[in-house]
């Protein structure tokens, strides 16, 4: 027997899984969606910018963006984030009303849900136990920062690119990587070079096999171990 209360609208759906809304109910959902806009992208389109003024957050409905954060020095990116179907970001600025603190980019072919902030803050205004929905979710995202930044500390380059490429694997052994040689390099934090020659170490020693971004995992445990 199907619930009269869920939402059978796709779009209303997917807003009802992500942490932010989990507990607004099918009405206060439905508002949102009316409110908000499909955009539609290619690999390469940037969402926003870093630095930019937002005014919106996003959910992917299809599709992969990287969030990537650029030093000024040399224009090097680092991609801190693969948002994936289902998927919410750039609410940050909801809170804060501070700049975007990184550039969104498509990585393929992607679909996202632009809600305006304006219909959120009147729903938390409204229902202000929403609002430790937020907070939940930026402590996930700070108990995600910690790993990365100790991963920086304590892995070396190797041991940071076995890591990225088990989380890429999506528990697969045999996959494509959803992302660039050059953007799994901004992933792990060094250069094309260096995460290529690592790469190389485990094609040698048998731990994977590789022609450019199809990957077969035949040793998972030591790739793992690596990883630690």
């Amino acid at each position: 027997m199907t619930d009269k209360n869920s939402p059978s609208d796709p779009t209303i759906n997917t807003l009802a899984q992500t942490d932010l809304f989990a507990d607004a109910d099918t009405a206060s959902l439905a508002a949102i969606v009316a409110a908000s806009r499909r955009r539609e992208m290619v690999r390469g389109d940037v969402l926003f910018n870093e630095g930019d003024a937002p005014d919106s957050l996003h959910v992917v409905l299809s599709g992969r963006i990287a969030i990537v954060m650029s030093a000024e020095s040399d224009n090097r990116e680092s991609v801190v984030a693969l948002m994936d179907a289902g998927d919410l970001f750039g609410e940050l600025g909801l809170l804060d009303e501070g700049p975007r603190s990184a550039t969104a980019r498509a990585l393929e072919t992607t679909v996202v849900l632009e809600v305006p902030y304006a219909p959120v803050r009147e729903l938390f205004d409204e229902q202000p136990h929403l609002v430790w929905n937020a907070a939940r979710m930026l402590a996930s995202r700070l108990r995600v920062m910690d790993e990365v930044l100790a991963d920086s500390v304590f892995l070396d380059v190797t041991g940071r690119t076995a890591k990225r490429i088990i989380e890429l694997s999506d528990g697969k052994d045999e996959f494509t990587l959803p992302v660039t040689q050059e953007e799994l390099a901004g992933m792990v934090g060094a250069s094309r070079e260096r995460v290529n020659k690592a790469i190389a170490s485990f094609v040698r020693l048998g731990w994977i096999d590789q022609h450019e971004r199809h990957y077969r995992i035949i040793q998972r445990d030591r790739l793992e171990l690596r990883a630690r």
